[in-house]
């Protein structure tokens, strides 16, 4: 079982302690630092610090050859190249957000444009066809924590069509070089029943498995690369 893993986590919430998410994550790092896993852990607050949002000098940097661009165009890419190495240093990614509007929040879906980038994170090649899009990224696990006021966002639930948060995420996660994934999201937070208490204590004791599960895949991996060899 591998236990030296780097790990970033995002925490997308605008709140402080009565955020759900970062409850969550909380909760997760302790089980992460308590069970002897080494390795880096960066935690990127986005919530709270919002990255900035592209703008045209940014798509213009971007695709700009790095030995081409000006002192200009270094500095509209410092954020995004700063937050896409850690991103390619991280085994791990531990997404916490909440859903706003039915999708991620801004900030959110601001470091997601920040560091799913061409020829960074993914390349561009209109030899492929109609699918020119690959990911350089891969291998990575990806943890998605997240909370709803309403309820029913899952598949067959009577919101599943209004959630454009879970999709989004499982969209991009290809370009974040995710492999593996798991879950767990607190739903009810606006009616303050019963409902919401059991919602909460569900989503934290999948905490426990999914950290479990998580390292597990890094053991079948291990061994079905040594079996192709």
């Amino acid at each position: 079982m591998k236990k030296e893993l780097n790990l970033l986590l995002v925490n997308g919430s605008p709140r402080g302690e009565r955020s759900l998410t970062r409850q969550l994550a909380s909760s997760f790092m302790d089980y992460w630092r308590a069970n002897g896993v080494t390795g880096t852990i960066k935690e990127h607050d986005v919530g709270r610090n919002p990255p900035p949002f592209v703008t045209e000098d940014w798509v213009a940097a971007a695709f700009t050859p790095p030995a081409d661009r000006t002192s200009r165009m270094k500095q509209a890419l410092a954020y995004s190249d700063t937050a896409i190495a850690e991103l390619k240093k991280a085994d791990v990614l531990v997404l916490a957000t909440p859903m706003h509007n039915y999708g991620l929040p801004a900030a959110t879906k601001a470091w997601v444009d920040q560091v799913i980038r061409v020829n960074e994170t993914f390349s561009f090649d209109l030899g492929r066809g109609d699918f020119p899009i690959e990911p350089k990224l891969s291998g990575k696990r990806m943890v998605l924590l997240t909370s709803a006021g309403e309820f029913g966002f899952e598949q067959s639930g009577i919101r599943a069509g209004k959630n454009h948060l879970h999709p989004h995420v499982e969209t991009i996660a290809h370009y974040l070089g995710v492999s593996h994934s798991w879950g767990a999201s607190i739903e009810y937070q606006e009616f303050v029943d019963q409902r919401f208490e059991k919602s909460k204590a569900r989503a934290f004791s999948k905490l426990p498995d999914i950290f479990e599960e998580l390292l597990l895949s890094y053991t079948s991996t291990d061994d079905a690369t040594k079996n192709s060899k």
